[in-house]
């Protein structure tokens, strides 16, 4: 009985207050959304140290001193290369860099080119530090595929900088993670 008496008391209650509240919804209104970008993760970032040592044969004359680090930042649209080279002797011009498909100790063939060219760097006592990015136009052209390949098996691929004195390569290293 005492469960009654509540329930028709809270009717009371209603009724008396003017019933219960409409409860509206509000209608959302759409607002434009940024395009996302591609942010560097573990998965996605690389690393290559560079040695003249690492050279198929090894560089023994004086830009044997040479030496940096590479950062690989891979996504479908675009490869980010960040370098540092130091050791240089003053003369060293670095004109050309890559990443070749190859083991270590094995030259291969070019799959994504930094887009640097003969003289776009100047070396600063001996060394440089630089970012080029780049699309799959390439030259040479690269795709989804060739990206998948090489986050699948990075040390199969190797980043490689040409000097002037040599133009099969001067630094390289493998890439590995990050």
């Amino acid at each position: 009985m005492r469960l009654f008496a509540g329930i028709a008391a809270a009717a009371i209650l209603a009724a008396a207050c003017g019933g219960p509240a409409a409860v509206s919804t509000p209608t959302p209104t759409a607002s434009p959304t940024a395009t996302p970008t591609v942010a560097p993760t573990v998965a996605n970032v690389f690393k290559a140290e560079l040695k003249a040592s690492n050279e198929t044969p090894p560089i023994t004359d004086a830009e044997a001193s040479c030496s940096g680090t590479a950062t690989v930042t891979l996504s479908t649209t675009s490869v980010k290369f960040d370098v540092t080279i130091t050791g240089c002797p003053a003369t060293t011009a670095i004109n050309i860099g890559h990443i070749h498909e190859g083991a270590a100790g094995v030259a291969g063939p070019v799959k994504i080119s930094t887009g640097l060219a003969a003289g776009d760097l100047t070396l600063t006592g001996g060394g440089v530090t630089f970012s080029k990015t780049a699309t799959p136009a390439g030259p040479p052209a690269w795709d989804a595929a060739l990206i998948s390949a090489i986050m699948a098996n990075p040390a199969g691929y190797y980043v490689n900088f040409h000097s002037t004195a040599h133009g099969g390569g001067v630094i390289r290293g493998q890439l590995s993670k990050a």
